[in-house]
């Protein structure tokens, strides 16, 4: 994927520490750089929008439930 490509994504939201996830439907994991804490969507199936900001870490702009 190349840097500032346009995400649209479906998986699981993991928290690791401080730090969160996007286990993808697609396979594999995206780090996630975000704006605000989403504690109501942690563990839980979600779409999330973003930039692909480069080495799998996306600037996210948009994380909802599915």
């Amino acid at each position: 994927m190349q840097i500032g490509h346009r995400v649209d994504e479906t998986g699981l939201l993991l928290r690791d520490g401080g730090s969160f996830y996007l286990r993808r439907d697609a396979g594999g994991r995206f780090a996630l750089d975000l704006r605000r804490t989403p504690v109501d969507e942690v563990e839980k199936r979600v779409r999330l929008v973003g930039t692909y900001v480069g080495s799998d870490l996306v600037d996210v702009d948009g994380v909802s439930l599915i």
